[in-house]
């Protein structure tokens, strides 16, 4: 055989060599659509177990609400019995300014509007000779103030107006002037007096002077007994004068209008808003002020509605984080159009100046503890417990990869978890309890 043509032998087997082991090659990594399915396919299922644990279990409601202040109210002045417009002339308090009893809210045509404390409005200008339960009110809180009104009853009496005197004093106001007439009556009343009491000086004199003995002018002996008549005439009609008297200075006394008192249900308030200003004319509510103490406004549903009290204890979250505590102080069914639900008024507990100011106008978290285990208990998550064909509860345990299942009585129920007691069989910490399978959405069911 020639030497080219051993060469090209030589060429032509390993050109067949190289194909061959390239078509090796590829066979290996070609995959049939069957194979590729086969590969592809979920794993057979196993179950999906957690560990048994010891656990504190607390059932509570969280919710959330408004603060806002107790009995927030609009401070609208009387100002119809006035003889001209009611131009605010100074006194106007700021924003956050706390208005204390007995103290100048706003000044009204260079006359103050005091706060006072008090259910009923001031719906009438009061004077002496007036009574009912708006001047039994006036009195109670005069004699609060240590102003004295006399005997506290429902009789407005010259001692009521002495006492509504020394209140503007107190605050550097002049007292309201009397009626015009009723002092008219007075000056009347007073120069009746002093005319009865020179008439009465006039017939003692005549008595002293008198002589039985002497003639009279006319010759006649002098009647002493008629002398003695006149004196007691005298004496009477002295006596009605000073009664007179004394009724029209009672009128007379210090008068309280309704266009200076403000009765507000308790003091001292703190100014939330203010609708006036110096030198302009009041038209309605002139500002609103809310009471010192805070409340939580909370809306709940029917199942959360249905765990809740009147004085259970709660925990409120202020926006720092802090937690103080309060009280559930009213429920009610929620009313107006669209409403639904329960309302809820939580009172906090005694608050800071910092955390009062921290809460007010704020949206906050209220939690409500409702059961607890007080201590640790065994506790799997809800999603472990499956029922039995008679009804009773039961978790399944992975022993040595085979499943056991156990009857349990189940406690209390919270956070995602359920105390349980093993009633049929044995159950510790640490014990894996199944949860479901690899190929259940229902996760671990632990979520807290």
């Amino acid at each position: 055989m020639s030497r080219a043509r051993s060469r090209t032998l030589l060429v032509v087997g390993g050109t067949a060599v190289i194909a061959l082991g390239a078509g090796i090659f590829a066979g290996t990594r070609i995959t049939s659509p069957a194979d590729a399915i086969a590969r592809t396919a979920a794993p057979e299922a196993s179950e999906v177990t957690v560990p048994v644990e010891t656990r504190t279990l607390n059932s509570e409601v969280v919710t959330r609400g408004d603060v806002s202040a107790a009995g927030a109210v609009d401070v609208k002045p009387e100002t119809g019995g006035l003889e001209t417009p009611p131009i605010v002339t100074g006194q106007v308090p700021e924003v956050g300014a706390e208005i204390a009893e007995g103290a100048a809210l706003l000044e009204i045509v260079g006359r103050p509007l005091i706060a006072l404390a008090g259910e009923l409005p001031m719906y009438r200008s009061l004077r002496p000779g007036m009574s009912g339960p708006d001047v039994a009110q006036l009195e109670v809180t005069l004699d609060r103030l240590g102003l004295d009104p006399g005997e506290v009853d429902d009789e407005y009496t010259l001692s009521t107006g002495n006492a509504v005197a020394e209140l503007f004093e107190r605050i550097g106001y002049e007292a309201p002037a009397p009626d015009p007439g009723a002092e008219a009556e007075l000056d009347a009343a007073n120069d009746a007096v002093e005319a009865a009491e020179d008439a009465v000086e006039d017939a003692e004199d005549a008595v002293e002077s008198a002589d039985e003995s002497a003639p009279g002018p006319d010759g006649a002996p002098v009647d002493t007994d008629a002398l003695e008549d006149a004196l007691d005439d005298a004496r009477e009609q002295l006596a009605d004068a000073r009664t007179a008297r004394d009724e029209a200075a009672a009128a007379a006394g210090t008068p309280l209008p309704a266009s200076e008192v403000v009765f507000v249900p308790s003091l001292p308030r703190r100014v939330d808003e203010v609708h006036v200003r110096r030198g302009g004319q009041i038209d309605g509510a002139a500002m609103s002020v809310s009471g010192a103490s805070l409340v939580v406004t909370a809306n709940v549903d029917k199942a959360d509605f249905e765990l809740l009290a009147v004085d259970q204890p709660v925990s409120i979250e202020l926006p720092t984080g802090e937690q103080v505590p309060g009280t559930i102080t009213a429920i009610a069914e929620a009313e107006g159009e669209g409403a639904s639900g329960w309302n809820v008024t939580v009172t906090p507990g005694e608050l800071t100046p910092e955390q009062a100011e921290a809460l007010r106008g704020q949206n906050v978290r209220v939690t409500v503890p409702i059961e607890s285990t007080e201590g640790d208990v065994l506790a799997v998550p809800l999603a472990a417990l499956t029922a039995g064909p008679g009804g009773e509860s039961r978790v399944e345990v992975m022993r040595d990869g085979v499943a056991e299942l156990v009857e349990v009585e189940v406690g209390l129920t919270a956070q995602g978890y359920a105390e349980v007691t093993a009633v049929d069989g044995t159950l510790a910490a640490g014990d894996l309890v199944v949860v479901g399978d690899s190929g259940d959405d229902s996760g671990d069911g632990g979520d807290e």
